[in-house]
């Protein structure tokens, strides 16, 4: 009966609700302050207070709490001429109406590094421009009700140790004690940030608005941008009412009107604007009572957020995805004329199974008013992460857009953006931010049904080797990706391709079903890594991306963008793109076709990435090449072990052997009757070719393959055994051991890193100097001693009961028995036989250090046997 009582309240007040949702608003301070509406989305005057520069370094669009921190950042570091243009007010669109969550929690590692800036600039912003800015520290506590979420938790810690933030784990008693209103009985644990609260989004912004002004930026309003063109030298010429401003770059920080931003600029960015409500108790004599401020709860299995709003609550569910509501006609027809500070009607019913549960989380909600209700539009991209970085294709063109916690990620944005834009580099990896990982695949019916997902999945518990099915497949679709289905693939997602991690074979428990410990793929994946090891496998690389680079000045570029030397034509090596101070931007595999082309293979969630640096540098280097991205044209398939080389020779009457097809060497030649260009290369360290072809001919080369190989027993392998295979050898992958956060030499890729070769490469001086310093960390590699767990990355590494380092990768190596991983540690632990312990679920395991990879690869086991 209570709850049909609240749900008969809540219908009156969802009525009641609905004649507000026109109602324009300014933001609202927290605890501190009342909800105050005032102004329009329609700014009645159309004038400016003063006339608009006709030139800028810099021009921002949007005067939401990104754009306006972006304005700060730039202008505080020293650039002149910030101009900002905000087509009504600032913080019109999404900005005034969040609820305000600041957190230092992020189960990535890389966007922890934006919320710990955010939340540091904010304790200090008051300060600074003398703005009220409404920042309440009063901690955060995340729930584990269920056990599979105990382990998130320990999963969560064992990757926290070695980042900056404070975090640790709570008991029951503990939350009790730190969140009197809980029933705890079904709680299990919490995962405490001492350091998270709200803020008032409102006053942030306006605070990051006077110290912009205050370093110099100009904020331009009601001034919307109606053109876009690109000039000849790269720069722009931004239309606006008042003019045109010719600027250098432009930032597309324009929140949920940035589609609209991108279209004058011929692009398509995927988001889209979802209804996202919250509601807001009027004041509850229990919390009333208190002494200090609850800290921030998050019910995890019931998806919601709770935190006080002065002496009441605030609580935000995220609907199951079948229930919530996006603006997708927004996405097709625009952004309604005029639309600023406008609400949508609430839809409490959408949200009514999550306020039950609540009440039973809280019980004092039983007794409650609830004072108001918000819904807004926060705009999601396919994968709920924001796009953040300069676009590939277009020149000077930057994106800080598609925000879903815009309020926590905006001081972490504006200055890695801004220290990017200013030193010509990325300050530390972000990777899973750039906004070239989608492409022309990322259709509108990909990003409508991707970001209902992430929505009604946003505190679905956090797995590794995560996987989820929507959408899946795009348009980008192997040869062979129907027969791989029907041979057990089981799936892995790769920048819009389907690639199998694993085959489930007959009698094996197929499906996934993740975890924290080993499961169902584990013994399969030990079942290819023998086939590799003792006979030979076929792995579909078509996924990789392939950029050709053609022209006369095509040695030039390599050998000025790459920090090995150029190949010789009919060979191939392993080169790397270094940043100006001297950190790894990507690794390629460079191959010289013939002395005016090259083709490139990058890893394929760097394809974009990769084509954007070498777009810039052409550019730069005013150099006479074409680059031409062939990723979807060409297939690849990998052959790799002891038997690949007499699979091949059945298929072909090119000498196969050692010494005419030597290691690192590329030939265009014949396979069952296909054209192809075979590269002997595999990452598995065996014995094995790369076999690129026109992407129509895969299914024929595949089928060509299995037969030739089937007296030998040949099958099929995937990522997974790829994977723990190259682990077992030492090869380096990009993105986990190579990042902008490393360089070459504390890597250990010495030998593919030529500082004697005359070109003045990117990075050389700077790779001087650190040699020159000597290194204060190694990567080393390391065996683990785990029984069903085993490191995967980013796991903290111990001694003497200090943070000393981190691993990067790990696995399960099936050839030696153990697990192993590769790790950063201090160059006085980087010595055989050290023993560290590696943090797993909770558990310090011993791990130790090794003198070398546990196997050698192929190349050099054959010519020590010769």
């Amino acid at each position: 009966m209570l709850n049909i009582r609240i749900w008969d309240r809540l219908r009156r007040l969802d009525r009641s609700c609905r004649c507000l949702a026109q109602t324009y608003g300014c933001g609202f301070d927290t605890v501190n302050s009342q909800r105050h509406y005032s102004g329009s989305g329609n700014t009645t005057s159309t004038k400016l207070s003063k006339r608009s520069k006709d030139t800028a370094e810099t021009v921002i669009i949007g005067g939401g709490v990104v754009g306006v921190s972006l304005a700060y950042h730039l202008s505080k570091a020293g650039q002149k001429d910030v101009v900002l243009l905000e087509k009504s007010e600032l913080t019109a669109g999404s900005t005034w109406h969040a609820a305000g969550l600041t957190a230092l929690y992020h189960p990535g590692i890389n966007v922890k590094n934006l919320h710990y800036y955010s939340i540091q600039l904010y304790g200090e912003l008051q300060k600074e421009t003398d703005q009220e800015v409404g920042f309440h520290q009063c901690g955060s506590i995340r729930l584990a009700s269920v056990p599979e979420r105990v382990d998130e938790f320990h999963y969560q810690m064992q990757r926290q140790g070695w980042n900056k933030a404070p975090q640790w784990l709570l008991e029951p008693d503990e939350v009790k004690e730190m969140h009197p209103l809980l029933n705890t009985d079904k709680v299990l644990a919490g995962l405490y940030n001492p350091g998270d609260g709200h803020i008032d989004p409102y006053s942030l912004t306006q605070a990051l608005a006077v110290g912009a002004r205050k370093y110099g930026a100009e904020i331009y309003m009601p001034a919307p941008v109606t053109g876009l063109k690109q000039r000849t030298d790269g720069g722009w010429d931004v239309e606006t009412p008042h003019g045109i401003i010719n600027a250098r770059r432009i930032i597309n920080a324009a929140g949920f009107w940035a589609r609209e931003v991108g279209a004058l600029a011929g692009l398509e960015h995927p988001m889209v604007p979802i209804h996202h409500q919250f509601i807001i108790t009027s004041t509850i004599p229990e919390v009333e009572a208190l002494d200090k401020e609850l800290p921030v709860i998050r019910d995890l299995e019931s998806s919601f957020y709770l935190r006080q709003e002065r002496q009441g609550l605030l609580l935000g569910p995220y609907e199951h995805q079948d229930k919530m509501k996006m603006c997708d006609d927004w996405v097709i027809n625009g952004v309604p004329p005029g639309f600023g500070k406008e609400l949508f009607e609430s839809d409490l019913e959408r949200i009514s199974d999550h306020f039950v549960m609540a009440m039973e989380l809280v019980p004092v909600l039983q007794t409650a008013n609830v004072q108001s209700v918000v819904c807004g539009p926060i705009t999601y991209t396919p994968d709920i992460l924001p796009m953040v970085g300069p676009h590939q294709g277009i020149q000077n063109y930057w994106c800080a857009c598609g925000f879903g916690y815009g309020i926590i990620h905006a001081g972490g944005v504006g200055k890695y953006l801004s220290d990017w834009i200013l030193t010509g580099e990325p300050p530390y990896d972000l990777i899973e931010l750039d906004p070239n990982r989608y492409s022309k695949w990322t259709t509108r019916d990909y990003l409508f049904k991707k970001a209902r997902e992430s929505y009604g999945l946003n505190n679905l518990l956090g797995y590794p080797k995560e996987e989820r099915p929507t959408g899946r497949p795009t348009d980008r679709v192997s040869g062979i990706y129907d027969v791989l289905l029907e041979r057990g693939a089981e799936m892995g997602f790769h920048a819009g391709w389907d690639q199998p991690n694993w085959f489930a074979q007959p009698g094996d428990d197929a499906g996934y079903k993740p975890n924290f410990r080993r499961t169902n793929w584990f013994r399969p994946v030990g079942r290819e890594c023998e086939m590799v090891l003792q006979t030979a496998g076929i792995i579909d690389l078509t996924p990789f991306g392939k950029i050709e680079v053609a022209g006369k000045d095509a040695h030039q570029f390599i050998d000025r963008i790459c920090a090995n030397v150029v190949p010789k034509v009919g060979c191939t090596n392993i080169s790397h793109m270094l940043t100006p101070r001297g950190h790894v931007y990507a690794e390629l595999t460079v191959t010289s076709l013939t002395p005016e082309k090259f083709l490139c293979v990058t890893g394929s969630g760097s394809e974009l990435h990769d084509l954007r640096w070498m777009e810039e540098h052409k550019v730069h280097g005013t150099y006479d090449i074409q680059l031409n991205n062939v990723t979807d044209s060409l297939g690849c398939l990998g052959l790799a072990g002891p038997k690949s080389r007499d699979v091949l020779s059945k298929l072909t009457s090119e000498d196969m052997s050692n010494d005419a097809f030597p290691f690192l060497t590329c030939r265009r030649m014949s396979v069952a009757g296909i054209p192809l260009q075979a590269m002997r290369i595999s990452y598995t360290g065996e014995l094995g070719w790369e076999l690129y072809h026109d992407i129509s001919d895969t299914k024929a080369l595949y089928e060509s393959l299995l037969q030739a190989g089937e007296e030998y027993g040949v099958g099929d392998f995937g990522t997974y055994a790829l994977g723990s295979l190259r682990l077992e050898k030492g090869f380096r992958a990009w993105g986990s051991e190579m990042t902008v956060d490393n360089d070459p030499l504390e890597a250990g890729l010495n030998f593919f890193v030529k500082l004697k070769k005359s070109a003045n490469f990117i990075g050389k001086p700077a790779l001087i100097d650190i040699k020159k310093k000597g290194l204060t960390r190694k990567l080393v590699y390391l065996t683990v001693n785990t029984t069903d767990v085993d490191p995967e990355g980013n796991e903290t590494i111990w001694h003497n009961d200090e943070v000393v380092g981190n691993t990067t990768s790990g696995g399960y190596g099936y050839q030696i028995q153990k697990s192993v991983a590769m790790a950063y540690v201090p160059v006085s632990l980087a010595v055989p036989d050290m023993q560290v312990e590696v943090e797993l679920l909770g558990d310090r395991c011993t791990g130790t250090i090794l003198k070398e990879p546990p196997v050698k690869i192929e190349a050099f086991r054959s010519r020590a046997q010769r």
